[in-house]
């Protein structure tokens, strides 16, 4: 069954007092689902960061264009199947990735010994 409650038609014969509560109840729900996406790139970060490190140890390149590749097939996917535009996905991904292989490049260059100074 679908919800009308919401639509422009619906909408219509609402009091002030109604569309302000509506307009008060979609905030909420959208400041909790910010609150979901922040907590989900905090812990997505938490892992970047662990890879970063072990590709420090095992001097791996920051960058890994073939999985990226890959994840940006799978998130245009899962965008696609979620009625989100997979464009949308796709610039929000590679943004994400260009913020991950800077940490990585840090992480590497602090692990990278330091040479001898000239004397």
């Amino acid at each position: 069954m679908t919800d009308h409650s919401t639509s422009p038609s619906a909408m219509d014969g609402l009091s002030d007092s109604d569309v302000r509560a509506e307009l008060d109840r979609l905030r909420d729900s959208i400041d909790n689902i910010d609150a979901a996406v922040v907590h989900m790139l905090a812990e997505r970060f938490k892992c970047t960061q662990r890879v970063g490190r072990l590709k420090a140890a095992h001097h791996l390149p920051p960058a890994d264009p073939a999985r990226e590749a890959r994840q940006i097939i799978r998130l245009r996917e899962l965008a696609e199947s979620a009625k989100l535009d997979p464009a949308f996905a796709e610039k929000l991904l590679n943004f994400i990735i260009a913020e991950v292989i800077r940490h990585h490049e840090t992480i590497a260059n602090s692990a990278a010994p330091e040479s001898p100074s000239a004397p």
